[in-house]
C-alpha cells in the first residue's frame, strides 16, 4: 500500500518539478514515510505552480496609487455613543455575537515556553492573555443572559498545547461546548534562489502559517462558520491575542456595524491616531472609493508626514487589528467562486536541510520566500466599511516584544494607567509619579467590572498606596 501510494505522489512531484523533496526517503521508518507522503498529498499544487512563477521568482512592488485620501472615521459623540451602546446590547441580547481570537503564536519572543495566549499579561495577578477574554465573555454571558460563543485559531504548532491549557483551567468557567479551536492553514515554503519547495528535515516538509488572512479559510474548512449559522450568529468579533485591552465584546462597535447610514454590516474596524509618522503600523485609507490599508512601508513619505490645519496626520488612522465581520460576508468570501485573496511575498531567514551533507544548515542571509494572505485584503470587498476611533490607553497595549515599546512592562503600565484613571474617577486617591504616571500596579478584572460604570457600586478603597498594588 505504501509503496504504490509512494508511486503515486513520485509521480506529482516529478510532474512539478519537485522531486527533490523524496531525498531522506530511504532513511525514515515507515511512520515518518506516512506522515511525508500525507503532507505531498494536501499540498494545493494548482496553486503552487502559479505562486512560484507569478510571485515567488518576483519581488514584489506596491506602486503608489494614483489617488489616494484619508478615509471616513466614525467618532461619535456621547449621545450618539448611547444610541450604538443600545443598538449593539440589543443584537448581542439576541445572541448574534461570537468571538473570534488570532492565536497561532508562540511566546518565544517575550521568553517564554508556550502559547503565546498562556502569557501572564496582567499587571498584579499575572493572569493569562486567554483568560483575560474568558473571562470578558463569561461577564458578557452574564449581563446579557445569553451565550457568546468563542472560536480560537491555532496553529499546528501550538494547537495541542492550546487545547491542554484550556482543559488544564477548566475554560475558564466556560462552557466547553461554546468554545471551538482549530488550526490555522499552512503553505510551504520556498528557496528564494530556485523557487523549489524546501525540507526542513529528512522527510518534514518545510512550511509556514498562511497568515492571518487565511483565517477565513481556516473558519470554513474547519466548520466553525457552520456551526456559528447554526446558532444564529450573524456577526464576528475578531481580535488579536496579544492585546489584553480588547473589548471582546463592545456594544457601540458593534451597534456601529449594524448601522445601515455608517456601514454596510459586512467589515467594521477600529483605529488609534498615530503616534507620529516613523510609527511602523499600517493605517485606513480610501482609495478609489474603498477602505483599504496601506502597510507603512508602502505609504509615501510625503503621505506619511502631510499634516492638517490643525497639526495632526492626515493618515493618522492606525490599524490596531480589531475587526468585526458578518457571517455572511464571510461565507461569501469563502465560497468556491470567490475570488481568493492575494498571496504576499516575504523573504525571511530559515534554516533548511540540505540532503546533500544530511543535516540542516544555517543560512547568512535571507533564503527562503514565504507566502502569507492578509485579513485586510477584505475591506475593499466590502460596500462600506465602518471605521471607529478608540483611544490607544483604554484598548490598545500589545504584547508583542521582549522589552521596550509593546513589551510586557509597557503592557502592564497601560493597564495601570487605565485602571488607576478609572478609580480616581471614581474618588479613589491614586499615587502620580512628577511626570503624573500611576506609580502603582493596579488590575481591575473583567467579571469585577467591563466598563467604569459598572464600578459605581463597588466597595472601593480610599486610596492606593505608592508603590503598592491592589486587585479588584
Amino acid at each position: 500500500m505504501l509503496s504504490e501510494r509512494l508511486a503515486k505522489i513520485r509521480e506529482l512531484l516529478e510532474a512539478n518539478g519537485q522531486a527533490h523533496l523524496l531525498s531522506g526517503w530511504d532513511h525514515l521508518q515507515d511512520e515518518a514515510r506516512t506522515l511525508l507522503l500525507d503532507q505531498l498529498q494536501l499540498l494545493p499544487w494548482d496553486t503552487i505552480g502559479v505562486v512560484r512563477d507569478s510571485i515567488v521568482h518576483q519581488v514584489e512592488s506596491h506602486p503608489p496609487p494614483a489617488a489616494i485620501d484619508a478615509p471616513v472615521i466614525c467618532d461619535p459623540s456621547p449621545d450618539e455613543s448611547a444610541e450604538l451602546f443600545d443598538r449593539g446590547a440589543e443584537m448581542i441580547r439576541a445572541g448574534r455575537l461570537a468571538a473570534f481570537t488570532v492565536a497561532g503564536g508562540q511566546g518565544t519572543r517575550l521568553g517564554w515556553n508556550g502559547p503565546k495566549g498562556t502569557y501572564p499579561a496582567t499587571p498584579v495577578s499575572g493572569k493569562p492573555l486567554f483568560a483575560i477574554f474568558a473571562e470578558q465573555l463569561l461577564a458578557a454571558q452574564r449581563r446579557y443572559g445569553v451565550v457568546i460563543p468563542w472560536y480560537i485559531m491555532t496553529s499546528p504548532l501550538n494547537d495541542a498545547a492550546t487545547r491542554s491549557f484550556f482543559l488544564d483551567n477548566k475554560c475558564f468557567g466556560l462552557h466547553r461546548s461554546n468554545i471551538m479551536m482549530f488550526p490555522q492553514g499552512t503553505m510551504p515554503s520556498f528557496d528564494a534562489r530556485t523557487g523549489m519547495l524546501m525540507l526542513s528535515g529528512p522527510g518534514e516538509l518545510a512550511e509556514n502559517p498562511d497568515g492571518h488572512g487565511g483565517a477565513l479559510a481556516a473558519m470554513a474548512r474547519s466548520g466553525a462558520l457552520a456551526d456559528m449559522e447554526a446558532r444564529g450568529v450573524t456577526a464576528i468579533s475578531a481580535f488579536q491575542v496579544d492585546n489584553p485591552l480588547v473589548r471582546v465584546v463592545d456594544e457601540c462597535f458593534v451597534g456601529m456595524h449594524e448601522t445601515p447610514e455608517l456601514s454596510s454590516g459586512e467589515v467594521s474596524s477600529k483605529m488609534v491616531d498615530k503616534i507620529d509618522p516613523d510609527e511602523p503600523v499600517g493605517v485606513f485609507c480610501q482609495i478609489d472609493g474603498r477602505t483599504r490599508i496601506v502597510e507603512y512601508s508602502d505609504l509615501q513619505r510625503d503621505l506619511a508626514e502631510e499634516r492638517q490645519s490643525d497639526g495632526s496626520l492626515r493618515f493618522h488612522a492606525a490599524n490596531i487589528a480589531i475587526h468585526l465581520y458578518s457571517v455572511a460576508f464571510v461565507q461569501s468570501l469563502t465560497s468556491s467562486d470567490a475570488e481568493p485573496l492575494p498571496w504576499h511575498r516575504a523573504l525571511k531567514k530559515s534554516p533548511w536541510w540540505d540532503a546533500s551533507s544530511g543535516s540542516v544548515l544555517e543560512p547568512d542571509e535571507p533564503n527562503v520566500v514565504k507566502l502569507e494572505r492578509f485579513i485586510f485584503d477584505i475591506l475593499p470587498r466590502a460596500r462600506r466599511s465602518a471605521i471607529l476611533r478608540t483611544r490607544r490607553a483604554c484598548e490598545f497595549a500589545p504584547i508583542k516584544n521582549a522589552s521596550g515599546a509593546d513589551s510586557s512592562a509597557s503592557s502592564r503600565r497601560i493597564q495601570s494607567e487605565l485602571y488607576g484613571g478609572w478609580l480616581q474617577d471614581l474618588g479613589v486617591s491614586i499615587p502620580r509619579d512628577a511626570e503624573g504616571h500611576v506609580s502603582a500596579s493596579i488590575e481591575i478584572a473583567p467579571l469585577t467590572a467591563m466598563r467604569k460604570d459598572d464600578l459605581r457600586a463597588a466597595d472601593l478603597p480610599a486610596h492606593v498606596e505608592e508603590g503598592g498594588s491592589i486587585l479588584l
